[in-house]
């Protein structure tokens, strides 16, 4: 049977068709971005930009998030913020502050806890997957970034000096800037260690 001509195909069935092949080229873009973004632990000196961190947020707004409360929140750390922290840092175990003067930009990623435990625990995943957002939109757009978990974000001293109210969890922090080396792809674990298909 012979396929029906475009002017003939329904519109729904057009649409489909049409919108499939043009993202065609799109869709091997998006997993390449996924399979060589990297963790980066050295950076050049200029900060990014404010109107590029605007785009990554924006773009961070669109993680799946269960009844809509947006719960995620970023703070892009200034001078005054990153002396604190470093002094923090310093003074929870010495040496430390070194870490945080990879990155000329630094972000505190948080979530804003709401309602039930069960809604807690959706919005502090939604809150990860904006985190991750933020790190492939950089990478992107030619910059490198970096998550780390950093516990002293919960210590009373760093919380009132990020400003961080008690009804919000600080679950990161991300550091962002221009790569100044590649970075080796890691080995991954094999689909098949990690995938299970349930009769």
């Amino acid at each position: 049977m012979s396929a029906m001509p475009d002017a003939q195909m329904p519109a729904e069935r057009l649409a489909t068709s049409s919108s499939t092949d043009a993202l065609t080229h799109t869709d091997a873009e998006l997993e390449t971005l996924i399979r060589t973004r990297r963790t980066h632990k050295a950076y050049g000196p200029e900060p990014v930009d404010r109107a590029t961190l605007l785009e990554l947020f924006e773009l961070a707004r669109w993680a799946p998030n269960h009844h809509l409360t947006n719960p995620w929140r970023f703070r892009v750390l200034g001078p005054r913020a990153r002396a604190m922290l470093a002094r923090e840092a310093e003074l929870e175990q010495p040496g430390s502050a070194r870490k945080l003067e990879r990155a000329p930009t630094l972000i505190v990623v948080g979530v804003e806890l709401q309602g039930d435990p069960s809604q807690q625990h959706d919005d502090l995943l939604a809150a990860a997957v904006a985190a991750y957002i933020v790190l492939l939109a950089a990478h992107a757009r030619g910059l490198a970034g970096y998550w780390r978990t950093l516990p002293i974000l919960e210590k009373a001293p760093v919380r009132a000096g990020l400003e961080i109210p008690a009804a919000e969890q600080p679950i990161g922090l991300l550091h962002l800037g221009h790569p100044v080396q590649a970075q080796r792809a890691p080995e991954r674990a094999p689909v098949d260690d990690i995938a299970t298909f349930l009769g």
